[in-house]
């Protein structure tokens, strides 16, 4: 598995795979080839249904903005190796310099077809959860002794309290914000509102339900209008990990230090998904990027409720087995609905996880490698219109439907 550092980037929103993959893919061929005047880029597969509202169109040409840019979005060409698919030319006196076929495979992370490239190595020679908590437990250690070993203490300690400011900052700034999400759904950002409408008679569930959903809210609606937030594990899965840690810090007065080692117990789990199935909504659905996320931050609540490594193991798999089967349809190919209000129910439900894992039978049935396999086989398995094409479920509903469209839009 590779390092954290390549799970947790600080950037801007709203899509990892559709905006982060792209410009960093791009940058890294620019510079390949200074001497370039003109690029071209073909877009397949679902960069092509749904770069528009990813904004994928929009990074490239202002990452090439010096250049003359010629996008072109393929639609009917099938993508046989990753539904995020793209090709990208340089030209020099419109004479072909290269081209390369990039594999956008989710997180800001992408591949070069026909090359050997990566930035981060791999560092953790264990390769599913199983095998990871057989060596913490062999070496009497907990998970983030286990990420210090293989990372550095001191380096990862550092850029894990970089990827916590960063994920404090998006929280506290969707909190103050107010106005339209940008793009033609024309939505009202709504954390502000949710974190100040405590009623008269609140309970104690009903507080952690306001609290959560407004911090999942204020992250989601800051990567929606492009602000800067950390992929746990994507963008479009941003707001889940940072609601839970935020609330248990305030709720729990947990320290920074305990929230830093549970955001390195959350990226094991993260690294896990990622590296023996996908964390891509193109190419599994929804339940590889929120219910990933959902699965991170069962983990990390547990680590922070003291909980040993089988009951972590166990919260992250609850939370995983009841996403299974989630589409991924954003209507308009926006980050937006259903994703912001998606990303609240899986903070809440990642509570509720870690919560059922302290009362369960520790040595349960259902291993979390178990289920990662089931998601990834789910996933392949769903139509691929259901795959971040916006030509399925609820998108394609709501864009059919023309009365909701036309009386609902406010309301949404």
């Amino acid at each position: 598995m590779q390092s954290l550092l390549e799970l947790y980037k600080i950037g801007n929103g709203p899509s990892s795979s559709h905006t982060m993959g792209p410009k960093r893919a791009t940058e890294k061929f620019k510079n390949q080839y200074p001497e370039a005047d003109k690029f071209k880029i073909i877009l397949y597969g679902s960069l092509a249904l749904t770069g528009k509202g990813h904004l994928t169109d929009y990074i490239i040409k202002e990452t090439l903005a010096n250049y003359e840019v010629e996008i072109i979005f393929d639609t009917e060409t099938p993508c046989n190796i990753h539904p995020n698919t793209f090709d990208i030319f340089a030209y020099k006196n419109n004479t072909l310099l290269d081209t390369w076929r990039i594999y956008s495979i989710g997180g800001g992370t992408f591949k070069i077809e026909g090359k050997e490239y990566s930035e981060f190595k791999e560092v953790y020679p264990q390769k599913n959860f199983n095998e990871i908590k057989e060596y913490v437990k062999d070496n009497n250690i907990d998970l983030f002794d286990y990420v210090c070993l293989y990372e550095g203490k001191e380096q990862i300690t550092e850029y894990l309290y970089s990827v916590w400011n960063a994920m404090q900052n998006a929280i506290e700034t969707g909190l103050s914000s107010s106005g339209i999400i940008p793009g033609k759904l024309k939505l009202t950002k709504k954390a502000k509102q949710i974190y100040n409408n405590q009623l008269e008679y609140e309970t104690a569930d009903m507080k952690k339900t306001r609290l959560l959903s407004s911090y999942s809210y204020a992250t989601t609606e800051e990567n929606a209008s492009g602000g800067v937030i950390v992929t746990a594990p994507t963008c479009g899965a941003c707001g889940v990990l940072p609601a839970v840690l935020y609330y248990m810090k305030n709720e729990y007065n947990i320290t920074d230090e305990k929230i830093i080692k549970a955001l390195a117990v959350a990226g094991v789990i993260g690294n896990t998904i990622k590296t023996n199935a996908s964390i891509s909504g193109a190419e599994c659905g929804c339940q590889a990027e929120v219910g990933t996320a959902c699965s991170m931050a069962a983990g990390a609540c547990a680590y922070l409720l003291k909980l040993d490594i089988d009951r972590i193991e166990n919260s992250a798999e609850v939370a995983m087995e009841h996403h299974l089967g989630l589409t991924c349809d954003p209507i308009y190919g926006y980050v937006q609905i259903p994703c912001i209000e998606r990303n609240a129910v899986a903070a809440m439900r990642a509570l509720d996880a870690a919560s059922l894992s302290m009362i369960l039978d520790k040595h349960k049935r259902i291993s979390f490698d178990l289920i990662v396999e089931t998601m990834y086989e789910t996933g392949k398995d769903l139509g691929q219109h259901y795959r971040e094409t916006s030509e399925g479920g609820l998108a394609k509903k709501y864009c059919r439907n023309k009365y909701y469209n036309r009386e609902m839009r406010e309301v949404e």
